[in-house]
């Protein structure tokens, strides 16, 4: 797999914005559709009673966005992409050996201690499963199996690190279809070699992260940058990044740390909480995958670029080129995903072990999520001003804020709505954090509104209200989608998807937007 046009180590082709991150969010596309595939196979197979493996999933998956492609990737990009920009090929060479080292030696502890202590582990991520002695045993077991996930994922995330800091996003992107092949293999072929079904979801997730990090391995042998791993304590690179990780290893994935809070309010609720909240959260992500992280990606090596050569017009430029697009995608990804939120979750997991209660459940997390949409979206693409600048406190002192918000929110809500309420707390506090991160970057002069944001967003009302008139006039009500078949429930989702998406395009089109008014700038 290449890049096709990329740029190279030397340099290469200058390529736009908007066809890089057109790379990244169809192969990340790709992903989230196989990945809907797995969680309807999964459905079909063990229906709402997932809740020990998600947790047991969950943990080395908390730790992976924190750890990997949250604080290490924000921090290891700009100073990376700092050394390919100023120094030698065999200086870059030498950080990216004694990273590897440093990061495979912590892994390896890390992973060490959970799998001794992962009876314990439980109690602090799902202190409800206690009531129910065989689940929190069951958890514990699972995630002997699923935490090594995390050393392979992790080593994943530093490859992906390195190929993005060179133009080389395809193959970081299409990484994660291996995960959700592997696990729709051994859920499939693997459920009756284990009397207790869930262990083959572990499984599969320990070797589909052993298959992601040997996928990389040629590519990056390709770019000269297969390098052997070394510890030296005191490298002045891996300092740097160091540094940089601490104060992000908070800032970077407050969002994470929110759905982590969501989880364990959840294992206290009515059973099947959990898994609601997971699959409304997957369908969510389906959006924010394809298009904020994609974008978030991309710009992230050409801010920490146009940082390292003092271009800051460029720098703003590039910046409320991503918050234009973002606006542009969320809007009606997330005005959609409310409205329709029945009829997706009916079509995609109601047959097998589903029942109408658990889409009932699903539907209203799901709807939950939608709100916070565009505000996940934004801080995908605002961090990165912080982190290209080198700059990780500013974002955990706003993440703090945005934590404790959450908190409050999950307390105030979780009474009268449930799981609900704790999908509408973590939207909520993501618009504070998302506000507050744009705010600090217009204070320190690196980001100011382009010309042209009064017609553009006129045009994406216009043609949202008219999207949202055409699915809310054939939508029908929600039990008649229970009622349907399968088959006629998926014809007319994709009719409605279909053609929602259409009025939205050509409602733009009349408006006068054009491809060219999205290319944002090359690098």
């Amino acid at each position: 797999m290449s890049d096709a046009g990329s740029a190279t180590p030397e340099g290469g082709k200058p390529r736009s914005l908007l066809r890089s991150s057109s790379i990244v969010g169809v192969l990340t596309m790709l992903s989230r559709v196989l990945g809907l595939a797995r969680d309807m196979v999964v459905a079909q197979y063990f229906g709402s009673h997932l809740d020990p493996f998600l947790v047991a999933f969950k943990i080395p998956n908390f730790f992976r966005r924190l750890f990997a492609e949250g604080a290490f990737s924000v921090a290891f990009v700009p100073v990376l992409t700092e050394y390919r920009t100023r120094r030698s090929l065999q200086e870059v060479q030498l950080l990216v050996s004694r990273v590897s080292g440093a990061l495979g030696l912590a892994l390896l502890l890390v992973t060490v201690l959970a799998i001794l202590f992962a009876d314990y582990l439980p109690w602090v991520f799902a202190p409800g499963f206690q009531s129910d002695p065989e689940k929190f045993a069951l958890t514990g077991d699972l995630l002997r199996i699923t935490f090594p996930y995390l050393f392979f994922i992790a080593l994943t995330a530093f490859s992906g690190g390195v190929l993005n800091s060179y133009g080389r996003f395809a193959v970081p992107a299409f990484t994660p279809v291996l995960l959700n092949v592997t696990m729709i293999a051994t859920t499939l072929w693997g459920s009756e070699w284990f009397e207790e079904p869930l262990y083959t979801l572990a499984w599969g997730v320990f070797f589909a992260g052993l298959v992601q990090w040997l996928f990389q391995m040629p590519f990056l042998a390709r770019m000269q940058m297969l390098v052997r791993p070394t510890f030296v304590r005191k490298d002045e690179g891996v300092q740097r990044i160091i540094g940089l990780m601490i104060p992000a290893l908070f800032g970077v994935s407050v969002s994470q740390i929110n759905l982590l809070l969501d989880t364990v309010l959840a294992s206290f609720l009515q059973s099947g909480s959990v898994s609601w909240l997971y699959y409304a959260d997957r369908l969510n992500n389906l959006p924010l995958g394809i298009f904020a992280i994609a974008i978030g990606v991309v710009i992230l090596p050409a801010l920490s670029s146009r940082h390292a050569n003092e271009e800051k017009d460029g720098f703003d430029r590039t910046l409320d080129w991503a918050v234009r697009m973002v606006i542009l995608l969320a809007v009606p990804a997330a005005l959609a995903l409310t409205v329709l939120a029945g009829p997706m979750m009916s079509t995609l997991f109601y047959h097998g072990e589903m029942t109408p209660n658990d889409i009932t459940q699903m539907t209203s997390a799901t709807q939950a999520y939608a709100v916070g949409l565009l505000a996940f979206m934004l801080i995908k693409v605002l961090a990165p001003g912080f982190y290209a600048r080198q700059d990780t406190r500013t974002p955990v002192r706003i993440g703090i804020v945005a934590m404790v918000a959450n908190m409050v929110l999950n307390l105030i809500l979780v009474w009268p709505l449930a799981h609900s309420g704790l999908a509408l707390a973590t939207s909520l506090s993501s618009y504070l954090n998302a506000l507050m991160l744009y705010l600090a970057l217009r204070k320190a002069g690196v980001m100011s509104p382009q010309p042209g944001w009064g017609a553009f967003m006129l045009k994406m009302l216009i043609a949202n209200g008219l999207m949202m008139l055409f699915l809310l006039g054939l939508m029908g009500s929600f039990e008649q989608w229970l009622e349907w078949s399968t088959a006629e429930r998926s014809w007319r989702l994709a009719g409605l998807v279909c053609g929602g998406g259409a009025v939205y395009l050509v409602v733009l089109l009349v408006a006068g937007l054009r491809p060219r008014h999205l290319r944002g700038a090359s690098f």
